[in-house]
């Protein structure tokens, strides 16, 4: 049996300063360092840094889940009420199917932390055989959101043709309906 090659992912970092090096982006490594920890089965990170420009956020959307085939985009930043915060809107600009459940779990667990969860605007959408999420910029968000919708996600990328992702369960435990 030939080896199965990894699932491209693809891990978009929004921000004016970060892609002017102004600012070290920690959202992106957040996201990697992440599904290192609790993905199993072969992956590569596909790393994009964009200004908060929703042309040049929706052209690294575009390209990433068509020209580079990830079956997964996990954005971080822009996200907010800001008037360069764009990122929902680019992500919209590109979707072929809107998946408002994610957005709203996101948001449910982070008014747990902080009562400033509902200025987030985070939100989900299918684009051909890619699941695009869009996470908030602050790493513990980004890990306190991942954890929340995470079990979904490996489900939902078999659903539209993607790679069999798997999780560690001691970690976190995707689900799968029983067959």
């Amino acid at each position: 049996m030939p080896d199965t090659p990894p699932a491209r992912i693809g891990i978009v970092t929004v921000s004016d300063r970060a892609s002017r090096g102004e600012y070290e982006d920690r959202g992106g490594p957040a996201i990697r360092q992440y599904f290192e920890d609790v993905l199993t089965s072969p992956w590569e990170a596909v790393p994009r840094l964009v200004p908060d420009d929703r042309g040049a956020i929706a052209a690294a959307l575009v390209e990433l889940a068509d020209a580079e085939g990830c079956p997964l985009i996990v954005t971080t930043g822009g996200t907010g009420p800001a008037p360069r915060d764009v990122t929902p809107e680019a992500t919209l600009d590109v979707a072929e199917k809107v998946m408002p459940g994610f957005g709203e779990l996101m948001r449910q667990v982070s008014l747990r932390k902080v009562p400033t969860a509902i200025l987030s605007r985070q939100t989900a959408v299918i684009r051909g055989r890619c699941l695009i999420i869009n996470l908030p910029g602050q790493p513990r968000a980004i890990a306190e959101c991942l954890d929340a919708v995470l079990p979904a996600v490996p489900y939902c990328v078999d659903l539209v043709g993607g790679p069999r992702l798997e999780t560690n369960p001691d970690r976190i435990a995707a689900f799968r309906p029983k067959t």
